[in-house]
């Protein structure tokens, strides 16, 4: 295996890991609605997951692990993802957010402030703003 072909496919399960957390997020309700599928849809879109691998993640989502993004900036894109699809779900309760900061931590976020974290991400989400200013205001709410 080349160099590229390793780089490739680790870049590949990582993107598959991250899309099923997200799915996980969307099936702790037990259903995926019609505002989360076109979410996803897009999300596999945007990190190249082949229709193959769509249908294997939806049917097999807890066995992918949830990996944390070296990069600050990683990890706030990804909760922005996550943050979104429990928007998307439009429900506020102990269930979705507790899900969210649980993945958050998986995520690499520490673990006393991630309510506050997790809290801040749903309120920016709810204001739709886009993934550069999310990322904007989350750093400037830890100066």
């Amino acid at each position: 295996m080349s160099f590229s072909e390793l780089f490739e496919s680790g870049f590949k399960k990582r993107n598959e890991d991250h899309f099923a957390a997200i799915v996980r997020v969307a099936m702790s309700d037990g259903v995926i609605n019609d505002a989360e599928k076109a979410f996803l849809d897009r999300l596999a879109t945007r990190l190249d997951i082949t229709e193959a691998d769509y249908k294997e993640i939806l049917k097999d989502y807890k066995s992918h692990p949830i990996n944390p993004p070296l990069s600050y900036d990683m990890r706030l894109e990804r909760l922005y993802d996550l943050a979104r699809m429990v928007w998307a779900d439009h429900i506020e309760g102990p269930d979705q957010a507790g899900l969210l900061e649980k993945l958050a931590v998986g995520l690499g976020f520490n673990q006393d402030n991630v309510k506050y974290i997790t809290d801040k991400a749903l309120t920016l989400v709810h204001y739709e703003v886009d993934l550069d200013e999310f990322i904007d205001k989350m750093k400037k709410m830890n100066q």
